[in-house]
């Protein structure tokens, strides 16, 4: 295992917990939900979705790109991966085409240990994503029902990762987010497993089985901890965007291509 290295990190830990996980042994976990692409074509209708619905407002981030739907110039399975992959080519007024996944009502899940092996794509302007957001909205829009970053990378900072929390109290927009950076240089050239392990006290988050950061149930209430409710997972490579244009777009960069090996997805038996 590589060794990581962690800096700007802005945790919110109890030092005397930090390596304890929500279970105790591995042997806990029961596995309820995967996908390991061990077949050819469109992702397993079953089990993804195609979101295309923000195309029209940039997302909410003044993102770039336009996610097409079940187009395999965009998203396919092939050699047991998952491609992602984002494109230089003009569409609906738009530069770029890319493909943005998620398992709502097909995999919806409260607390766990969820899983994604995969090989990010970098260059400026790319900003992939693996994360999750809620299923129902109990608490109400974003930030206020959370999200939760499992994985991202801003392609302008290529040698580093990022896990987050955003919630009411804790999010981008008032600069107050949860999370850590992480120092991972060959993320665009290695495969790594990137998960979280949710539970009603914290959640953990993972690289390569190395604990990278904690984010603790303060106990008070929906506005610092809104994960209570069942949440589903998302994949996508955004261009540009508030974070991932900061540097602007390198257009020599494209096709750039989110690989992924396998999704899985566990309960505490």
């Amino acid at each position: 295992m590589k060794k990581m290295k962690l800096y700007s990190l802005f945790i919110w830990v109890l030092p005397f917990v930090l390596f304890m996980s929500c279970t105790k042994i591995s042997s806990d976990w029961k596995l309820v939900w995967s996908d390991e692409f061990n077949y050819h074509g469109l992702p397993n209708p079953l089990k993804w979705n195609y979101d295309t619905i923000g195309n029209a407002y940039g997302w909410g981030n003044k993102e770039l790109q336009y996610y097409t739907y079940a187009n395999p110039e965009n998203v396919w399975v092939e050699g047991g991966f998952l491609h992602i992959r984002a494109q230089k080519e003009r569409i609906n007024g738009f530069d770029y085409t890319s493909a943005r996944l998620n398992t709502l009502n097909k995999g919806d899940w409260k607390y766990g240990r969820v899983e994604v092996r995969a090989k990010l794509p970098g260059g400026r302007g790319i900003w992939p994503a693996i994360w999750m957001l809620p299923t129902e909205w109990k608490y109400g829009n974003w930030p206020n029902s959370g999200e939760i970053d499992i994985v991202e990378h801003v392609g302008y900072i290529p040698d580093s990762v990022f896990v987050t929390v955003h919630t009411e109290m804790f999010n981008h927009m008032i600069n107050t987010q949860k999370g850590a950076s992480v120092y991972l240089p060959q993320n665009e050239h290695e495969f790594h497993l990137y998960a979280i392990e949710w539970c009603s006290e914290k959640i953990d988050f993972f690289i390569d089985d190395e604990l990278v950061f904690t984010f603790y149930n303060s106990g008070k209430g929906a506005a610092e901890w809104p994960f209570d409710q069942k949440f589903h997972l998302l994949l996508n490579v955004a261009v540009g965007g508030n974070w991932g244009g900061q540097q602007g777009v390198d257009d020599s960069i494209f096709p750039v291509t989110l690989l992924v090996d396998y999704v899985r997805v566990y309960r505490r038996s």
